[in-house]
């Protein structure tokens, strides 16, 4: 996606609302994770096809949004936020995607089976991490209401509430992993060694992405004590 005048006015306008964008791009790719993984455990695999293009699509409209902000985004800003904590926030909003699409060709090209008495934590494992990514969203959705006010008033404890909400939606995700690998290694015997190898693989995966979500609330608490 070439640069364009209409990027440049919408940064002069506010700096935070492309980003504000890339991140709606990134929640709709893992919320996308929920179908493509019932797909899978169902062996719908056209199903599964279908839906793991339209995450790659997302990952790639989440790359060109990410380029033009490195482009665009002023070198001096009047604001209490640098250009360099802003573009740490993007490439820290950027590897959601990036974790969505990997789990999503991954799934696919290996036509992954897993095994019956994991398949009901698989998916909770799934929809933690997708909680993990929404309220990353809900978070950064308040960035631009603190710039308006200067870091500071009920608007700064209202989004280091929702961020205390995200490390908590984390520590659940990374339960429902924790239990998920127990109940893999339970019936690894069983299985095919190297979908053992690469379900693990998935589940680390998943685990990931709620990382990446509380990374970036982690980028808004580091804008917020500068």
């Amino acid at each position: 996606m070439a640069n364009t005048p209409i990027f440049s006015q919408l940064f002069a306008r506010s700096p935070v609302a492309p980003i504000q964008n890339h991140m709606k791009v990134a929640l709709s790719a893992a919320e996308l994770l929920t179908d493509f993984l019932e797909a899978v455990l169902q062996s719908d695999w056209k199903k599964a096809e279908q839906l793991k293009d339209q995450i790659s699509t997302l990952e790639s409209e989440a790359d060109d949004i990410k380029r033009n902000i490195r482009s665009n985004l002023p070198r001096s800003i009047f604001m209490p936020v640098s250009r360099s904590d802003l573009l740490e926030l993007i490439h820290a909003q950027d590897r959601i995607p990036n974790r969505c699409q990997d789990f999503a060709v991954l799934c696919v090209g290996r036509r992954m089976q897993f095994p019956e008495s994991i398949k009901a934590k698989m998916h909770d494992c799934a929809k933690g991490a997708i909680a993990t990514v929404r309220a990353a969203g809900k978070a950064l959705d308040e960035l631009d209401e603190l710039l308006e006010t200067g870091f500071s008033g009920s608007e700064i404890e209202l989004v280091e509430k929702m961020i205390s909400d995200l490390s908590d939606a984390e520590h659940e995700c990374d339960h429902l992993q924790h239990n998920l690998q127990a109940a893999l290694f339970a019936v690894e015997n069983e299985t095919n060694p190297v979908d053992v190898m690469f379900m693990y693989r998935l589940i680390e995966w998943l685990g990931d992405i709620a990382d990446h979500a509380q990374s970036v609330g982690n980028r808004m608490l580091y804008l917020i004590a500068k």
